[in-house]
């Protein structure tokens, strides 16, 4: 998504890259693994039509991009949203790589996307158009390949479908091929809750850092959908007050504190957070900037830039979105004391729950919710610990060092297993 700020073009693709840049200079890469993790593997581009309900025929343009698979077959999910780009869904696959490096499990990175606004199509369209899409991307994908999962207006629905595609044309049920399906498809446990899990046990850890009392802080939530809802929930519970929360029609703020289960219930029943009785309403960017203790942005990329930074008062920012701050904004953040916990961490849960939900449907295995938490935890604490500690090493950032620790690892993966032919 190339996101319009004050006439100013923030490309994705372009933040990407610059962040790369700035890890790959401080470790002095060697030029050739510096240019193969520049640019990713392989790009798809599909043009493909589907049959609408009036009975027109409508052609819809998708995309996959695989960015590197030194480490494993790649990982990422589909999105589905009217303003996808190629450079996009390119910047979230090597995030990809990145994020799936920092918590050390066996994977590449992947992205996917169509270019559609999923809120105008019924769901027979919306059926047809990802089994379409799927038959297009088909030559990339596989279990031990390339494995989709959801992502933006995208969800376990779209994944049954997607298994279902892919196993008609094999000919054989292939629970592996997708994350992030239904249960009763093999889906794991806890697997709807991972990534906004995943962002609350970092959220912990940083609190004990700081040595920050959670049940004294404020939090504000920009994107109240399946993370930002499932993280204000969690946060909650850790006996945070939840101050502020926005969706794609707007936010609203409450000093005193919000009742999340009753925004929750009231959003299904409006279709919209804002109008919650006692809460006044406010737009969905300036609930990035109300007093909080901890910001967590968990709705698109470049939300957080040089034009808003400035007015941010938390202590503590945890990217539960992707790619929702800038690297201009990321120098202000830093400049002004701010603790990022940056989404190729801090968002991870969503991979690693899904690396599970994986290695369950590889070994037709089922593992109890309480295991899946367990283990989700494990790792997200210890690579918590890891990036933290590279941080302090290096006198950097928490972004900085996420990004030393994951492109090393990558680095390392290519190097050893040098170039074919």
């Amino acid at each position: 998504m190339t996101t319009e700020h004050a006439g100013a073009t923030i490309n994705a693709w372009e933040v990407a890259q610059h962040q790369f840049d700035l890890a790959a200079d401080r470790l002095g890469l060697d030029d050739a693994i510096r240019q193969v993790l520049r640019e990713p593997r392989r790009e798809l581009t599909v043009h493909f039509p589907v049959s609408m309900d009036d009975g027109t025929v409508r052609v819809f343009t998708g995309y996959r991009v695989q960015h590197n698979l030194g480490r494993g077959p790649a990982k990422g999910g589909i999105r589905y949203h009217q303003d996808v780009t190629r450079d996009e869904v390119k910047a979230l696959a090597m995030w990809m790589s990145w994020k799936c490096a920092v918590v050390g499990i066996p994977y590449g990175g992947g992205k996917g996307g169509v270019i559609v606004d999923p809120k105008q199509l019924s769901l027979k369209e919306l059926e047809a158009l990802t089994r379409r899409f799927t038959t297009e991307i088909e030559l990339l994908i596989g279990p031990e390949r390339d494995i989709p999962a959801p992502d933006v207006n995208t969800n376990a629905q779209t994944m049954a479908w997607m298994m279902d595609t892919y196993s008609m044309h094999v000919g054989y049920t292939v629970p592996g091929v997708v994350t992030g399906k239904p249960i009763a498809l093999g889906g794991s446990e806890g697997r709807h809750e991972a990534t906004a899990r995943g962002a609350v046990f970092t959220i912990v850890e940083s609190a004990r850092h700081l040595g920050m009392d959670l049940t004294r802080a404020t939090v504000s939530v920009q994107g109240f959908g399946n993370a930002g809802s499932i993280a204000a929930r969690l946060i909650r519970d850790e006996g945070a007050t939840v101050v502020a929360v926005s969706d794609s029609t707007g936010g609203i703020h409450a000093p005193g504190g919000l009742d999340i289960d009753r925004v929750i219930q009231w959003k299904q029943e409006h279709g919209t957070v804002q109008g919650f009785p006692g809460a006044a309403d406010i737009s969905g960017m300036a609930v990035l900037e109300v007093e909080c203790d901890i910001l967590i942005p968990a709705a698109l990329e470049n939300q957080i830039t040089a034009r808003n930074a400035a007015n941010i008062k938390a202590r503590i920012v945890a990217e539960a979105a992707n790619g929702p701050t800038t690297p201009e904004a990321d120098e202000i953040l830093h400049a002004k004391g701010v603790f990022l916990i940056p989404d190729i961490l801090c968002n991870a849960g969503g991979v690693t729950v899904s690396y599970f939900e994986w290695v369950q449907a590889l070994n037709r295995d089922h593992w109890d919710e309480a295991m899946v938490n367990q283990k989700l935890r494990g790792i997200m604490v210890k690579a918590f610990a890891e990036v933290l500690a590279m941080s302090l090493r290096e006198e950097a950032s928490m972004r900085t060092g996420a990004y030393l620790l994951a492109v090393q690892r990558v680095a390392d993966a290519m190097s050893v297993r040098g170039l074919y032919p």
